[in-house]
């Protein structure tokens, strides 16, 4: 039996604590560079045997009691621990069997009423299923993809639009991973993985590190081409009344560079959009 999701998760947050995080001692030689099986087993109240056998497959139905001290064990945040629950079949699972490919509305008439704040819906998959016009600016107009997950790994405009394209997609990949455990069952989801995988070595060498984390709070450097450096303060919410949804939005500190160049492309884009749909309003929904 082979080393099951669970126990892949297991091995590589065990790699990733250290002896002196977990207040250890770090004497001896050491084959890994973080926990051993059998200290992790010690800080979790757990036999060496049965946590070896965690990691290895040949057991998949821990407690609730286990993964909790597990979680300790391994210093998981909010996000580790709902994805260790997930993999071992405790966490919740989505009301529905597919990603939603429909946004509400209303959501988008408030997106709309933002011209300085890019702003886009997208679902586990990560497809942008809506987007106001600032962002369809900010993004180029989507000529690469309208998936993130691509633009950020299959675009070769990434890594100059991305300053910081390493920090983006090692989190661009957590919170894949963190959506695809809530859903891995999803067609959408496995599709866009398999693309991924096939498609780029930098992110199938991320997947393999089995990082979950959701999105927080965070800047975001880019460089556009149209109006240069921007750095911008990114909001992640949940939409409630479709799970699986996030909505993003982007913000400039008021009075900076950034500012400014943000209402300059929203200039630019509102006199494209002028002259180009003098009539009538562009659609803005994923294919």
């Amino acid at each position: 039996m082979g080393q099951s999701e669970l126990g892949a998760y297991l091995t590589a947050r065990r790699a990733g604590v250290t002896p002196a995080e977990a207040n250890l001692p770090a004497t001896g030689h050491r084959r890994v560079p973080g926990l051993r099986r059998e200290e992790v087993a010690l800080l979790a109240g757990v036999s060496a045997d049965y946590y070896t056998r965690l990691e290895q497959g040949r057991e998949r139905t821990p407690s609730a009691q286990v993964l909790d001290a597990l979680a300790v064990a391994l210093r998981l945040d909010e996000d580790g621990r709902l994805h260790l629950f997930r993999l071992a079949g405790l966490g919740p699972r989505p009301r529905a069997a597919a990603v939603s490919a429909q946004v509400e509305p209303s959501l988008s008439a408030l997106m709309d009423s933002w011209p300085h704040n890019p702003a886009v819906v997208h679902n586990r998959a990560y497809d942008v299923l809506a987007s106001n016009a600032i962002a369809d600016a900010l993004f180029h107009g989507w000529t690469h993809s309208r998936n993130l997950m691509h633009v950020v790994f299959t675009d070769p405009a990434a890594r100059v639009f991305y300053r910081d394209w390493h920090d983006v997609a090692r989190n661009a990949v957590a919170g894949f991973r963190l959506g695809h455990g809530a859903a891995p069952d999803d067609p959408r989801v496995r599709q866009v993985l398999a693309e991924l995988l096939d498609g780029s070595v930098e992110f199938a060498e991320l997947w393999a590190r089995h990082d979950a984390r959701g999105k927080a709070l965070e800047r975001k450097r880019f460089v556009h081409g149209e109006v240069g450096p921007l750095t911008l303060t990114m909001q992640t919410f949940d939409v409630r009344s479709a799970p699986g949804q996030e909505l993003v939005v982007y913000h400039a500190e008021p009075g900076s560079p950034s500012s400014e160049a943000l209402a300059l492309l929203g200039s630019l884009t509102a006199t494209a959009r002028g002259a180009a749909e003098p009539t009538g309003r562009r659609g803005r929904h994923a294919p």
